[in-house]
């Protein structure tokens, strides 16, 4: 999905392309066929995917987008019977890593803190735009159906069924759709919300968007909603922007 992203945004010549992968993958060769520059990278250290943004941020002073796409796919038996009389076989391959990979980096804030020391929030230069596969930054999620990626071998992808895959074109084309900040309600809309009025939804703003790719069609996913009102004045309140116009009286 990456690699789409890369190849779109390489047709378009106002886009200087960075490409963050393992050093043992075959970015290089990907990077040199773009026009891109190559990063080896590991999205579970800090420090060098820290040290990795300021060098991006040194050559161009700028940073106007980050599709944060790491992952990995499962390939640990979680639920395999362990025997109590035994030694449990323990920890479990492959878990650590997934939730390193999927949950602690390209997946959350602390991947975002990571580039916060790069960039200079107080001019125009900073990130302005994040598109996750979850101040000012305008962030996206997309949240895409079964993409046959390399992350799975020819016969485990055979499980799947065959005619519910979604097009890895399709994801190119969400993405660039949210850098745009635009629908043009064409695409592949999803029914239940032309029903509810794109234009409506997207009146708001492309900002802060959830949207779910499935085969041929995307749909926009609204934050489910506060329990009750004293939910929603609790959460209103760690506002960051409520936070830094507060006043401290305290005596």
């Amino acid at each position: 999905m990456g690699l789409e992203v890369a190849t779109r945004l390489s047709r378009l010549s106002t886009w200087d392309i960075h490409i963050l992968d393992l050093p043992s993958s075959n970015g290089v060769l990907i990077a040199s066929s773009l026009g891109a520059t190559f990063h080896p990278s590991d999205v579970t250290d800090d420090i060098g995917l820290n040290n990795t943004f300021k060098i991006i941020f040194t050559k161009n002073n700028r940073m106007d987008f980050v599709f944060a796409n790491a992952g990995i796919a499962e390939h640990a038996n979680f639920f395999e019977e362990q025997d109590i009389n035994g030694d449990v076989k323990l920890p479990v391959k492959g878990l650590h890593a997934l939730v390193d990979v999927n949950l602690k980096s390209a997946s959350s804030d602390d991947y975002f803190l990571s580039i916060t020391p790069t960039c200079d929030h107080g001019t125009d230069s900073g990130p302005r735009h994040s598109v996750n596969t979850s101040a000012g930054i305008r962030v996206n999620c997309i949240c895409p159906g079964t993409v046959k990626t390399n992350l799975l071998t020819s016969d485990e992808w055979a499980n799947f069924p065959e005619q519910y895959f979604t097009p890895i074109d399709k994801i190119g084309e969400v993405v660039l759709m949210l850098i745009d900040g635009k629908d043009d309600e064409n695409g592949g809309v999803g029914r239940e919300v032309e029903e509810a009025s794109v234009k409506e939804l997207l009146q708001k703003g492309m900002y802060g968007r959830a949207v779910e790719i499935s085969g041929r069609e995307h749909y926009y996913r609204e934050m489910v909603s506060y329990a009750d009102e004293a939910m929603r004045a609790v959460m209103g309140s760690t506002n960051i922007e409520s936070l830094e116009n507060a006043v401290d009286i305290t005596l």
